[in-house]
């Protein structure tokens, strides 16, 4: 069973992703074009990626003393990633990119998250050179950025620390300025930082030339201490190994050492570290600002404003925590074809019924009990919805850049309150789907003989990282629905309102569209009663369970409107893809969507049953 179907069908009969081309930006482009980059990467996917899925989980990284192995697979599907020109797809002609649609970019990259998310791609170094592209200056651009878009060096973000997590505010590396004459360095001005950063995935490799490291640090004040809260969190370059202007390595490693890699349950392809910054494993030559004046401090370049690398670096984390829920998804995805396709092969027990329990008849295949239909019309749903969610997502940030200033400004603010969703709702749900799985594979799915619990395992860390669920939900319902006077949440409701009125001429989709207009006036409903006493306490306490119903709401006003396109192409597909995606609907509308009055009833009520009870009593 081939993904390209679905992929086709949500970019270019929901989408319309082919209209991008009658912009000026995309201009040379068509559907053509696009169809070439799909099937690009579905080849190298299909080649340098699925085949060696397993491979990475079984041989997982290791360090020898002085650097860190991968498998050559690794080596190899990086390479052909970066060949594809992949790294810098939505970059411009002049610095080597394709200036593809991000909606474009997005389907494409979905191929290889199926075919082996832990060996991974170019995610996070992506949205490090993006971030750089916005904030950083001409030459960090040039030294920095268009290195890692070519795929001569690769990137990281580093946050989270050993003692803070989520926590940025309590972020405690260091950054003090390397000795007089510390602004006037060509690649901005010049720190030495000292600290430790956990949980760095990529943060130590041989795959490229050099990695650069985006960290979060905060410059002392005057008196030698830290600004409390983020307001003092600061952004900065660190490389790997030392480059001049020219972007060429000076043969000098900046002091940033491996303390560990982190042995994960999934994810085993990719490098997870904690990484020391400064403690004076390399020390190096030069400024006089190092933290015992011997060149201890790892050397870092300023990014920005001092005190403004939360602002910037949430560039990137947004960007990652689509990148997270197209993860999730294509990790829903490829165990729900594994599942599809033992399903169809596997039998197992006879029909109910009188002829049915006569053991000389033949056993028939498992899809054709109900329990099993069941659980793969779940996963379908839960996969199919959530990549048709990520699209619509990357379809905004392309109207954000490219559209009218009107429209523009409208997919910015629907983008933000989407966001929390886009990343939440499909590493939960598309977890799920993995979990049924493996229940339709039955004693098999829990063996490593089939790559369901792989799946499985690899999709549980997307409900933690990025920001946990419970992060999200306070992102969501704490400032994201309230956020300029509640009209990102206005401007979403218009267009479910918009699908509703569509599908209520529909006499098949009528009654769900009763039922979505029902549940969205709860979710408004419930955001004013969880913030009627306007105290933060009350309102938050349930903020996952708002999410919840928030995120079924969304998926389905999603399935409505997909719904609504397969019904004007059917002439156009084929009749089994539109029966399926209308069976899917309508178990998201009938098994699904009624799950949200028990979320919503704690967060209108304001329970506090959780957030009330004193610790002794657990």
């Amino acid at each position: 069973m081939s993904l390209r179907p679905t992929v086709d069908f949500l970019l270019y009969q929901w989408l319309d992703a082919a209209s991008l081309s009658g912009r000026e930006r995309f201009a040379d482009h068509s559907r053509d074009t696009f169809d070439a980059v799909l099937d690009t990467c579905e080849r190298i996917a299909r080649e340098k990626y699925a085949p060696f899925n397993r491979l990475v989980d079984t041989q997982e990284p290791h360090f020898d003393g002085e650097k860190v192995i991968l498998p050559q697979a690794t080596h190899d599907a990086q390479k052909a990633y970066a060949a594809s020109g992949m790294l810098s797809a939505a970059q411009d002609y002049a610095i080597g990119g394709m200036q593809l649609p991000y909606t474009v970019e997005a389907a494409a990259n979905a191929f290889f998250a199926m075919a082996s998310v832990s060996i991974g791609s170019g995610m996070l170094t992506t949205g490090n050179a993006n971030l750089l592209m916005v904030h950083g200056t001409e030459l960090q651009k040039t030294v920095f950025a268009l290195n890692e878009f070519s795929g001569r060096f690769s990137g990281t973000m580093c946050l989270s620390e050993p003692q803070a997590g989520s926590s940025l505010s309590d972020v405690a590396t260091r950054a003090v300025p390397d000795g007089e004459g510390f602004e006037s360095d060509p690649l901005g001005p010049r720190y030495r930082l000292k600290g430790n950063k956990m949980w760095i995935s990529a943060g130590e490799h041989e795959l490229t030339e050099n990695i650069i490291h985006l960290v979060l640090a905060k410059i002392p004040d005057e008196n030698g201490k830290l600004v409390p809260g983020t307001r003092g969190i600061s952004l900065f370059i660190v490389p790997k190994k030392l480059v001049d202007t020219e972007g060429q390595l000076t043969g000098e490693r900046n002091d940033v050492a491996l303390a560990g890699l982190n042995h994960k349950c999934g994810w085993r392809g990719t490098t997870n570290t904690l990484l020391n910054f400064g403690e004076g494993k390399y020390p190096v030559k030069g400024g006089a600002g190092g933290f015992d004046g011997n060149g201890a401090g790892a050397v870092g370049y300023l990014v920005g404003q001092p005190g403004k690398g939360l602002h910037c670096m949430f560039h990137m984390m947004n960007e990652a925590r689509i990148g997270v829920g197209m993860a999730a998804t294509m990790l829903g995805m490829a165990g729900y074809q594994a599942s599809l396709d033992y399903a169809r092969n596997r039998p197992q027990g006879r029909q109910t019924g009188p002829a049915g329990k006569d053991p000389a008849q033949p056993q028939i295949r498992i899809i054709e009990h109900a329990d099993v239909k069941r659980m793969l019309l779940a996963q379908k749903a839960y996969c199919e919805g959530a990549l048709a969610l990520e699209l619509y997502c990357a379809r905004l940030v392309d109207e954000q850049h490219t559209a009218e200033a009107a429209a523009a400004d409208e997919a910015r603010l629907l983008l933000e309150v989407l966001t929390p969703i886009a990343k939440s709702w499909p590493s939960e749900w598309c977890l799920e789907a993995n979990s049924l799985a493996i229940q339709i594979h039955g004693g098999y799915g829990y063996t490593r003989d089939f790559p369901v619990e792989q799946y499985w395992r690899d999709n549980r860390l997307n409900m933690i990282h990025e920001g946990t669920h419970g992060i999200q939900g306070m992102d969501l319902l704490g400032r994201k629905v309230l956020m300029e006077d509640g009209r990102g949440l206005q401007l979403l409701a218009a267009r479910i309102h918009a699908t509703i009125d569509k599908a209520g001429r529909a006499a098949d989709l009528a009654p769900h569209a009763s039922a979505l207009r029902d549940a969205l006036d709860h979710v408004g409903a419930a955001t004013r009663a969880a913030w009627a006493t306007g105290n933060p306490t009350d309102a938050l306490a349930n903020a996952v369970p708002y999410m919840q119903a928030f995120g079924h709401t969304v998926l389905a006003w999603i399935w409505l409107d997909v719904a609504l396109a397969s019904r004007a192409s059917a002439g156009e597909v084929p009749a089994p893809a539109h029966t399926g995606r209308l069976a899917a609907a309508r178990y998201f509308f009938h098994y699904e969507l009624p799950k949200i009055g028990a979320w919503l009833r704690v967060v209108e009520t304001r329970d506090l049953t959780c957030a009330e009870l004193p610790e002794e009593a657990f």
